[in-house]
């Protein structure tokens, strides 16, 4: 479960805590980018990965964990759970996911180190249709830095905007090994 924050000990900043969000001991806004967990996992080449959001595609999220369960060997499933520390009302979480799919700042995918090579990363969302803006700031962990410095604000929402550009083009990478 990935709430992007040190959710037990109050909302602390933690590794996965992504650019230009708020949280407690980055107050004004995070400078560097989230560990890409999912991406390193892959790397050993012997780990079922998936990254789901269930508020987003259900139906991927089941096909995920049923391929986790029957894989023989280490699974790891990374999942965006939206908290409190975001910054708004929780019953918007599914529609919350989802634009953060939609953003591509979520991509969906599953790599299944069984299947045959070429065919063993499959990308579960769709390229990027909606500006990381109508996800991020939707949420006061973004809105807060703004409100505090507006210049800072829009030089981390460039940051935030190339890391997703260059996330999308390591999955694509990936796609064609």
């Amino acid at each position: 479960m990935d709430t992007e924050v040190y959710s037990n000990t109050g909302g602390q900043t933690s590794k996965a805590t992504p650019i230009g969000a708020s949280a407690k001991f980055s107050i004004a806004g995070k400078t560097i980018g989230k560990k890409d967990l999912a991406l390193q996992a892959i790397t050993y080449g012997n780990v079922y990965v998936a990254q789901i959001a269930m508020g987003a595609k259900d139906l991927h999220t089941v096909k995920a964990i049923s391929e986790a369960a029957s894989y023989p060997g280490p699974s790891l499933i990374i999942a965006y759970s939206h908290c409190g520390e975001h910054g708004y009302d929780l019953s918007k979480g599914a529609e919350q996911q989802a634009l953060a799919v939609k953003s591509g700042y979520w991509p969906l995918f599953r790599f299944n180190p069984l299947a045959e090579k070429g065919k063993n990363f499959m990308l579960d969302s769709d390229e990027p249709s909606i500006p990381l803006t109508d996800y991020i700031y939707k949420e006061s962990r973004y809105t807060r830095v703004i409100k505090q410095n507006k210049e800072l604000a829009g030089q981390l929402l460039l940051q935030a905007e190339e890391d997703v550009k260059s996330k999308w083009n390591r999955i694509h990478a990936m796609m064609n090994l």
